[in-house]
């Protein structure tokens, strides 16, 4: 491999990372803003999960799914939702503490595919077209694992400056 390809190949993944969080983040950021306003001005409710939750119709947690939207928890869990988005977007944009931000994003990837895996092939509801099997969450999920096994932090990032200060403080002591 020539260093103009290495150089190419760490730069897609350091936008992969870039572009993963930034939808993490808008999402968690869009969670926390709401209500918001529809585009003909009305007032939107606020962001809950319950929508969703209520909706898993496939899945082998459809049932706890279920039974989470209808618990007293659900004010807990859209919190636990929103914060989560937010953190693992923010670690992702910014290159902090990045493997634990990519735990973090299969752990939500893992349960918003979980809640609704596309077993019918046909187009869902809401959704943006048809699906069997492999969705959107699926294809993100494969995108930070990537992310996660090339550790992206020792790229850029301020992992990067974090490793960096920590190397330097080793050497000083060991002076």
């Amino acid at each position: 491999m020539n260093d103009k390809e290495s150089r190419l190949q760490q730069v897609s993944l350091i936008v992969l990372r870039t572009l993963v969080g930034w939808h993490f983040l808008y999402e968690g950021f869009y969670k926390v803003i709401a209500p918001a306003w529809s585009r003909e001005g009305v007032p939107l409710g606020r962001w809950t999960s319950a929508g969703y939750l209520k909706g898993a119709a496939a899945g082998p947690f459809a049932g706890l799914f279920h039974r989470l939207a209808d618990s007293p928890w659900l004010d807990k869990i859209d919190l636990l939702v929103m914060v989560g988005l937010l953190l693992v977007g923010l670690s992702l944009v910014l290159g902090l503490f990045t493997q634990a931000g990519c735990v973090g994003a299969l752990f939500l990837l893992g349960m918003f595919y979980l809640s609704a895996i596309p077993t019918s092939g046909t187009a869902q509801t809401g959704a943006e077209g048809a699906y069997l099997i492999v969705n959107k969450n699926l294809i993100e999920a494969a995108a930070v694992l990537v992310v996660l096994a090339f550790r992206t932090g020792r790229i850029a990032g301020l992992d990067l400056l974090r490793t960096r200060r920590v190397a330097v403080r080793t050497e000083a002591v060991a002076s």
